[in-house]
């Protein structure tokens, strides 16, 4: 099917149904979502949840201590936001039930960047979703069910359709009385219509933004009388009004309002009866004009406790029901917005190093979470990250624990995800030469733009430290690994060989026999053996070479029988392994020739060091980012 022809099937779906208001009572009697509540209708739209039991996952039973947690795929793409996201559903459930929560303002509270718009789009995507009825014609989008009496008509509907009373309206919008006084009382002649919610054609989802004190009025919320039509109506006639405020808009829908406690207070008046009443009056004195719809409100921080701080108020805090939408404070969670934001910019192919990401996502979270006492705050960003640290850092507190010493404003400040992708972008485009992101440059553009950004000087010590003290030692260490495991691949046969003879030597030492050398007929009593053996245990700093050596002979018998008496690879042994490793690099000259862009003395170092660019390529690298960070790597070798 053409992307064309798509389209029209699109639209064609979500045109208008026209029907009589009998056919409509008649869809109600098997169709119970034909007159479901805005709240109801978002329900269906996010559908189920997934449950994931933790306790299957070691990581995710660290971070929610073995609980069942629900994640609804709908908001997949809002990485560490279940909280968040579960309460943002309990409003819509509870709304739904008809509880308190029908009558209260969902207010979305957070630190700037950290979600919220996208939380608020993401609802009025979904609204779209499920359609809704209301009288043809009207300006309100008002439901059939408005026309109806809720003391005289509610039993028969009850009886005859199934509706329950509760989803009667208890007044008719004047736009419908004065078409009923038309009508001469005839309901009938009203004609009702299946409509799809649309931001675009603002139907039943709307967005109010505040203006400034002085040309603020309520007529952003209810409308205002329409001038062009006085010539032919009186002042308070229903058809001489603009039904253009957002409320009346958002009928039977979701009202977005932004900044809303930037919006002097006489402005939000209107949005108090119209939740808790069902209903508004507008400029001109007419009847009341009813709404059943949810009001969704975000706002920073210092603007609701400015709001909250004044006296004035009070009535209104009792209305909203507050979600915090705080910062992530897990760093794989972190890593996967960046992706998410990469994958939409033209970034998507650049090459990016192994643990930039990384990096960054561990220097935004470290700037979110309360320093513990008596912990390292690097320590709790892993505990926060379900990572088991107990033999790295005994001192490391429990999730909870940290949980609790931080308090519930945990979160809500730090570095914005936006700063971060800001210093990515800046990353990328680093090299004038190759648009490529690493985080030896990473940690140049973090420093620079952290002294420019002029933050309190507790602040930037604290955020500069956290780049010296851990992320620049860290990358030491992992760039090394990265390094080293790519030498060493280009190293096997001198990994092997080493591991065979350390095996032998081992072997004839516990037996306490002496070694004759095949090729020169050397002979190693005991205590010869020993010093051999200890040249590679003593860069590893094994404490109990007995116990290890008896260890590794055990293995290595074991293997031989299931590996034709041949000895294993010197890389399943992982004990071994990094005991053969630390030995090779106790000497990092040995590295120098291979990895270093110098001109080469031998043809050999020459392939070796064709060989070692090219796994480090295999792992991720650009050609010009190997030189940059090989480089770089040693220059820190020798300073430390």
């Amino acid at each position: 099917m053409s992307i064309v022809q798509h389209f029209k099937n699109r639209y064609a779906s979500t045109q208008e149904e026209e029907y009589s208001l009998e056919e409509y009572l008649e869809i109600c009697k098997k169709d119970p979502t034909a007159y479901a509540t805005a709240a109801e209708r978002m329900l269906i739209a996010i559908g189920e949840p997934e449950l994931t039991d933790t306790s299957r996952d070691s990581r995710l039973s660290r971070i929610f201590s073995n609980k069942v947690i629900k994640r609804y795929p709908e908001f997949s793409e809002f990485y560490g936001m279940e909280e968040a996201v579960e309460n943002i559903v309990s409003f819509f459930r509870h709304a739904a039930q008809g509880l308190e929560e029908k009558k209260q303002i969902l207010y979305l509270l957070g630190p700037v960047g950290g979600g919220k718009s996208s939380l608020a789009e993401k609802l009025k995507a979904l609204m779209q979703k499920v359609p809704f009825y209301a009288i043809k014609d009207s300006p309100l989008n008002e439901s059939p069910l408005g026309l109806f009496d809720p003391g005289e008509d509610g039993p028969i509907l009850e009886e005859e359709f199934g509706i329950p009373g509760r989803y009667l309206k208890n007044i008719m919008s004047p736009w419908a009385v004065k078409r009923l006084h038309e009508f001469g009382g005839d309901i009938s002649q009203f004609r009702v219509v299946k409509r799809y919610p649309s931001v675009l054609d603002q139907i039943a989802v709307s967005k109010t933004e505040p203006g400034d004190d002085n040309n603020q009025d309520i007529s952003a919320l209810v409308g205002k009388v329409n001038i062009r039509m006085l010539e032919d109506y009186s002042q308070d006639d229903p058809d001489a009004y603009s039904f253009s405020g957002g409320l009346c808009k958002a009928n039977q829908g979701l009202m977005e309002f932004v900044e809303m406690f930037k919006a002097p207070i006489k402005v939000l008046h209107p949005l108090l009866t119209a939740t808790q009443e069902g209903n508004y009056n507008t400029t001109e004195g007419m009847g009341s004009v009813p709404f059943d719809g949810v009001i969704l409100a975000h706002s920073n921080e210092s603007e609701w406790q400015t709001f909250r701080n004044n006296k004035h108020n009070e009535a209104f805090l009792d209305r909203v029901y507050i979600v915090k939408v705080p910062y992530c404070v897990r760093v794989s969670e972190e890593i996967e917005i960046y992706r998410k934001l990469l994958k939409n910019s033209s970034l998507s192919g650049a090459p990016c190093a192994p643990d930039t990401l990384d990096m960054l996502a561990q220097f935004s979270v470290l700037s979110r979470i309360k320093e513990p006492e008596n912990s390292s705050i690097f320590s709790k960003m892993k505990v926060y990250d379900g990572q088991s640290i107990k033999d790295t850092d005994p001192k490391a507190k429990s999730i909870q624990e940290y949980r609790d010493a931080a308090g519930v404003m945990e979160g809500m400040d730090g570095l914005s995800t936006r700063f971060a992708f800001k210093i990515l972008s800046k990353v990328f485009n680093f090299d004038t030469a190759e648009i490529a992101a690493n985080p030896v440059h990473l940690l140049y553009v973090l420093e620079k733009q952290i002294e420019q950004e002029q933050y309190a000087p507790e602040i930037q010590e604290r955020y500069l430290r956290f780049i010296k003290e851990y992320l620049a030692p860290h990358y030491v260490q992992f760039i090394g690994k990265e390094i080293q495991t790519a030498y060493l691949e280009s190293y096997s046969e001198y990994g092997q060989n080493l591991f065979d003879r350390y095996v032998t030597y081992a072997d004839l030492w516990i037996q306490d026999q002496e070694f004759r050398d095949p090729e020169t007929g050397e002979i190693l009593d005991r205590a010869s053996i020993n010093d051999e053996l200890e040249k590679i245990e003593k860069p590893a700093g094994i404490s109990n070479p007995k116990d290890f050596r008896n260890e590794v002979v055990n293995f290595v018998l074991r293997a031989r029988a299931n590996n034709q008496g041949q000895n294993p690879s010197w890389l399943s042994y992982e004990k071994l392994r990094s005991v053969i490793e630390k030995k090779m690099f106790s000497n990092t000259e040995d590295l120098l020739p291979v990895i270093s862009f110098n001109p080469k003395a031998s043809q050999e170092d020459q392939n070796k060091h064709k060989q070692f660019v090219e796994r480090m390529v295999e792992r991720g690298y650009t050609e010009k980012q190997v030189r940059l960070l090989a480089e770089w790597y040693l220059r820190v070798r020798k300073s430390h």
